[in-house]
């Protein structure tokens, strides 16, 4: 397939200065991405993303794809506390968006979402969520999200939304419906019909694309009053109101079938169930035989994504992580060309189909690799003219970035634990560097081979980083998850303290300049590594940390999963020496800390909690606070300061 690149650029978000002579890596790195989320209209001819500004602000603009067009801007939230995550063409001149927040309770901060309805030009703006008036008894958090966008509809869309009664009672305006229902809503007036009435133990409804749902997700039995991690679900079908028993799935032990998408045509759903220990795809039939199929499966780790395009969201091939990103293709033509597209591009970067015209004609697609922050496109099938549009962050445009490797390391008990290795640019194989072992978040989670902003800093600034793939992590099945990495954290904090030691004993590392730096409970893993070895790291970074076990359970205290956390954490004995707070007089070298107010993930009062307990144990430490952020510190001054003084934390504590 021959394709043929036009080069050309259209600028993302507001104008960027020019670029001084000396990169400031804090500032570039810190930057949040120029693009955040793309779309593109069921015509092809216009594109929608969402872009930072000042602060915390995140900016919608649009484009029409002519010669001479320019972005406009069409909607912009303060962040304070709204933010966009994403907005998606409903018609040709109109953009549904999902919004998410975090506002101070009573008890406990509280996140939010909403879903809300915009035109290209900024004008008529709705929201699609349910409203909340002062009558209202409880407090709604979810905002719903739109299941099905009916293209043949115009301005039409199929939306769970989540209803809260009222106690304005003896008046036309209350209301005592209560729980998550289906709505089929008019994005240009809020014209609305019921189409599944609210249920109290709904959570989840699938469609199939033509405005039928079929599947429903309900939470199952509670003990007094708390969630059990049982979901149930149900199915229809075709052409029948009745709801008839589909499976079960167990979100502790992940056992169980977990429906992900309904295909009309085949009559099933495509989900995800164990296979030998690993999550696999299987689909489903939506009749009396509940007949399973396996659609995919790895022997080494889980598979859980579906790629999907198309306004019908039509599966076309899976997705899934070892060593890097793979793709298995059901539909041949889709394979034959992002192979092809592949190819046409520099460095041959992996490229993802993210959204498509109506007729699929004209497709979005997005690219990225280790070195490559990531870049949209946009491809005509019929002229197979590929065409730049947007850069994911235009701070470091033109500038080298390091490769990433993925590697195995062996842990004190002989096994071979996973992860990935990115020298500074230029530095590849030296020896006798400084060094920074970085755990991930989660832990449920794991890295994968891509760019990483926080990596690319640290190896911008001479340091070698090692993210391990710990015990403990999701992806790799059942025995490498053991009990997670909080119940399992003897095995996945050995993991992370065996990362410095292979580092150290390969000679890539200096063992009197080796830290250790993560967000999350990467921060947890950071801090509890040096609870348990302080000789290894000679420095802890740990932003946004868990410090306290038992903190944690309570944080959750109003909520129904509180009886889950606990589950999740471990007994008292666990929790008490699984906690860095608790054992802050075991830490010997310094410890810088950074965390936001807002934080509904980690509370900040564990990283107070950590810095007295610190301080009590006479540790040098800093902590680093700021108001008006929450766990993911989105706003571009606030990396930027963190980038800044972690940088000068580690080359102080490590004599650089």
């Amino acid at each position: 397939m021959r394709i043929v690149l036009i080069l050309a650029f259209v600028a993302a978000g507001t104008p960027c200065a020019a670029k001084a002579a000396a990169l400031d890596d804090a500032a570039a790195f810190g930057a949040r991405p120029s693009v955040i989320h793309a779309s593109l209209s069921p015509d092809g001819r216009s594109v929608a993303y969402v872009a930072p500004g000042k602060g915390q602000e995140s900016i919608l603009f649009t484009i029409t794809l002519d010669k001479d067009s320019k972005p406009r801007a069409a909607l912009v939230l303060t962040g304070k506390p709204e933010h966009l995550n994403r907005c998606d063409w409903v018609t040709n001149d109109r953009l549904v968006c999902s919004v998410h927040g975090t506002v101070e309770g009573k008890e406990a901060m509280l996140p939010f979402t909403r879903t809300i309805a915009v035109n290209a030009d900024g004008s008529n703006f709705l929201q699609l969520s349910t409203r909340a008036n002062p009558y209202t008894h409880g407090t709604q958090l979810g905002g719903g999200e739109v299941i099905d966008w009916l293209p043949e509809k115009d301005g039409v869309v199929l939306m769970i939304r989540h209803y809260v009664p009222d106690d304005h009672v003896g008046t036309r305006l209350a209301s005592s419906k209560e729980g998550v229902g289906v709505d089929e809503i008019d994005t240009r007036n809020l014209k609305t019909t019921v189409v599944e009435p609210p249920k109290e133990s709904a959570v989840r409804y699938l469609s199939d694309g033509h405005g039928a749902i079929r599947v429903m997700g309900a939470i199952g039995p509670r003990s007094a009053g708390q969630d059990t991690g049982i979901h149930l679900f149900y199915y229809r079908a075709p052409g029948s109101e009745q709801w008839l028993k589909l499976s079960e799935y167990n979100t502790v032990d992940h056992s169980g079938f977990l429906p992900y998408q309904v295909d009309r045509e085949k009559n099933v759903v495509y989900g995800v169930k164990k296979k030998d220990g690993r999550l696999a795809i299987y689909t489903v039939a939506l009749d009396d035989s509940l007949r399973e199929e396996l659609i995919f499966a790895s022997d080494s780790v889980d598979v859980t994504d579906l790629i999907r395009v198309g306004r019908r969201h039509r599966v076309v091939g899976v997705s899934y992580v070892t060593d890097i990103r793979r793709t298995q293709y059901f539909d041949p033509d889709l394979e034959k060309l992002t192979g092809a597209l592949s190819k046409a591009l520099p460095d041959h970067p992996a490229v993802r189909v993210v959204d498509s015209n109506t007729e699929e004609s004209k497709l979005l697609i997005y690219t990225s690799r280790d070195d490559n922050p990531g870049a949209y496109y946009l491809f005509d099938r019929q002229s197979h003219q590929l065409r730049p549009l947007l850069g994911v962050r235009d701070e470091l445009d033109g500038v080298k970035l390091a490769g990433v490797t993925p590697i195995t390391y062996q842990a004190s008990d002989g096994t071979s634990v996973p992860g990935y290795i990115t020298y500074p640019v230029g530095k590849e194989n030296a020896k006798g560097l400084p060094a920074i072992v970085m755990p991930h978040g989660g832990p449920d989670a794991r890295d994968e081979w891509g760019f990483n902003w926080l990596a690319q800093f640290f190896a911008a600034r001479g340091f070698v980083v090692l993210q391990p793939n710990f015990r403990g992590s999701s992806g790799y099945g059942d025995d490498w998850y053991e009990r997670n990495g909080f119940r399992s954290w003897p095995a996945a904090i050995g993991d992370v303290l065996d990362a410095g030691r292979w580092l150290i004993a390969k000679g890539i590392a200096d063992p009197g300049k080796l830290a250790v730096v993560g967000w999350s409970y990467g921060g947890y893993a950071a801090l509890q590594s040096a609870v348990t070895d302080p000789t290894v790291f000679k420095a802890v970074v740990a932003i946004a940390p868990v410090t306290d076990l038992s903190d944690l359970v309570e944080e959750w205290r109003h909520f129904t999963n509180h009886v889950l956390m606990e589950n999740l954490v471990g007994d008292s004995a666990t929790m008490r020496a699984g906690s860095p707070a608790e054992n802050a007089d075991k830490i010997k070298v310094p410890v810088l800390l950074f965390h936001g107010a807002l934080d509904r993930n980690v509370a900040i009062g564990e990283s107070r909690r950590m810095a007295a307990s610190l301080k009590g144990a006479g540790v040098k430490y800093e902590l680093v606070t700021w108001d008006d952020l929450d766990h993911q510190l989105d706003d571009s001054g606030a990396r930027t300061e963190m980038l800044r003084k972690s940088d000068a934390f580690l080359r102080q504590s490590l004599g650089m």
